[in-house]
């Protein structure tokens, strides 16, 4: 188990380092502080980490009066690869102040080889509140691998922290749970998600049965530290195709996070690239989940979202971002992906899902674009609504080269975007709200489904985006974005 004053040494090593990344004209691994405060595909009121590589959101949780961001991080690259949990604290899901790393792969244990995604959860400990993390940890095992074809096994591992500004972490040693169930053929293991009910907890776990298709298992505990397994909460079906990776043909899913929401549950995960949802029932009796609607949540490039309560009571959803560039491109950089903004998820009486950006964000707008045809400099809000009963079509463009095009059909009642038919709800009008930041587009189409859009350019000065909207009676605003730096690098918190 590691030690306080281990930890101590840990994080103070960890600021020394995102010190002298901050100060201009210093460098680390990938090259000069002010490279990356220079570079205008970086984003100005999105959250990343000051460099290097970060993926999935892990466990955000409001506690203490703050919001907390956890994150798949490798410290030293712009690549996949040294898993550990990055940190960043804010006070409105807005502006983020970055952390040193939370924790990260400890030798001899069962995260020798990287401390990959999972969940959060708040609870008293002895009269006093304590965060839980819950997290999948992973070592080269070729004889029980449980990671398909590439000699890696994967268990279920804890950790706590006392302390409320959630720096100070301790590991339990052994993994809670060491092993999938042995009465499926699983094709993988991993992010598992927490919740206390009434006097016991339970935990999902993604997974997937060969030959049949992605799962969700469900465990059960008294006391965090020993689980049993109950059964699958529900199965999907496999497209039939086998893939060197399960997740890529529906095999496995990743990912999971069930939650309740507006009096009925939802069940969210990623596989095949995409992330899907389903809303229905649980039985509080045998614990199984009968889905009765499904959708996709984002159209592009979002995966691996997780979700959390704010300070409100509300279901925030937050999103990996990730890149669409080569590995090169990405070191050459020296950052890679970012987190999506808050979207606020409910649901209709019918179960339909719902989502919007964190109203909030409009605390972020600056100045009205007068020239609402043209977003300067690459950042920037949109807002454009149309007529009911008349078509719509949305588009945003560098130059000549469409970035995104939408289009509303009245007939249908329904968009076509990326390539799909997305029918709408009777009671939904044709909007679409949209936020540019630097190399991101990120749409929400009639607060029904979200379409992520990532775009690159040469230079040193980020280009207008120009916006190009038709339709009988249509409606556009646009504002200026503030950045939430001065520098695109974020800043790092006290160490109080």
């Amino acid at each position: 188990m590691e030690t306080k004053a281990t930890r101590r040494r840990f994080l103070k090593a960890a600021c020394a380092a995102y010190c002298a990344a901050c100060v201009p004209g210093e460098t680390f691994a990938l090259g000069p502080a002010s490279q990356l405060a220079q570079d205008p595909r970086r984003p100005q009121f999105h959250l990343l980490p000051m460099h290097n590589w970060m993926n999935d959101p892990n466990g955000p949780i409001y506690f203490a009066g703050k919001y907390h961001m956890f994150f798949q991080y490798n410290p030293e690259a712009a690549v996949w690869g040294n898993m550990s949990w990055n940190h960043a604290v804010s006070d409105d899901m807005l502006r983020w102040s970055n952390y040193p790393v939370a924790f990260t792969m400890t030798p001899g244990t069962a995260d020798a080889a990287g401390c990959f995604s999972g969940s959060t959860m708040a609870d008293d400990h002895r009269g006093k509140p304590r965060v839980y993390a819950i997290y999948t940890g992973i070592v080269r095992d070729k004889a029980h691998e449980t990671i398909r074809n590439e000699g890696t096994r994967e268990s279920q591992c804890l950790a706590w922290s006392d302390d409320p500004m959630l720096r100070l972490w301790t590991k339990l040693p052994k993994p809670v749970i060491p092993n999938p169930p042995s009465d499926i053929a699983g094709t993988g293991f991993r992010d598992p998600s927490m919740w206390k009910q009434d006097r016991t907890y339970f935990m999902t776990v993604g997974s997937g049965i060969e030959k049949v298709g992605g799962c969700v298992l469900l465990y059960r505990s008294t006391n965090l530290m020993e689980w049993e397994y109950l059964h699958p909460l529900v199965t999907g079906r496999w497209n039939g195709t086998s893939t060197p990776n399960p997740v890529d043909d529906g095999e496995m899913w990743e990912c999971p996070e069930f939650f309740p929401l507006d009096g009925g549950h939802v069940l969210i995960y990623s596989t095949m690239g995409k992330v899907f949802w389903q809303s229905g029932s649980l039985d509080q009796g045998s614990m199984k989940f009968a889905p009765k609607k499904s959708g996709l949540l984002d159209l592009d490039a979002f995966y691996a979202p997780k979700t959390q309560l704010d300070a409100q009571g509300r279901r925030i959803l937050w999103g990996w971002i990730p890149e669409r560039r080569t590995q090169a491109e990405m070191t050459k950089a020296g950052w890679s992906g970012m987190m999506s903004l808050p979207r606020v998820l409910n649901l209709d009486r019918d179960g339909t899902l719902r989502m919007q950006v964190l109203p909030q964000t409009e605390s972020l707008r600056s100045e009205s674009i007068d020239s609402v045809r043209t977003v300067p400099r690459a950042t920037g809000e949109v807002l454009c609504i149309g007529k009911e009963g008349s078509g719509m079509e949305f588009c945003a463009c560098l130059g000549t080269t469409e970035l995104v095009r939408v289009s509303y059909s009245a007939e249908q009642h329904s968009w076509l975007a990326n390539g799909g038919n997305y029918p709408l709800q009777p009671s939904d009008v044709p909007k679409v709200h949209a936020l540019i930041d630097g190399s991101v587009i990120e749409l929400i189409l009639s607060e029904r489904i979200g379409y992520t859009k990532r775009f690159y350019y040469s230079g040193v000065v980020a280009p207008d985006i120009t916006i190009r909207a038709s339709g009988a009676g249509v409606k556009l605003k646009a504002w200026k974005i503030s950045p939430i730096t001065t520098d695109r690098l974020t800043s790092i918190g006290p160490l109080a």
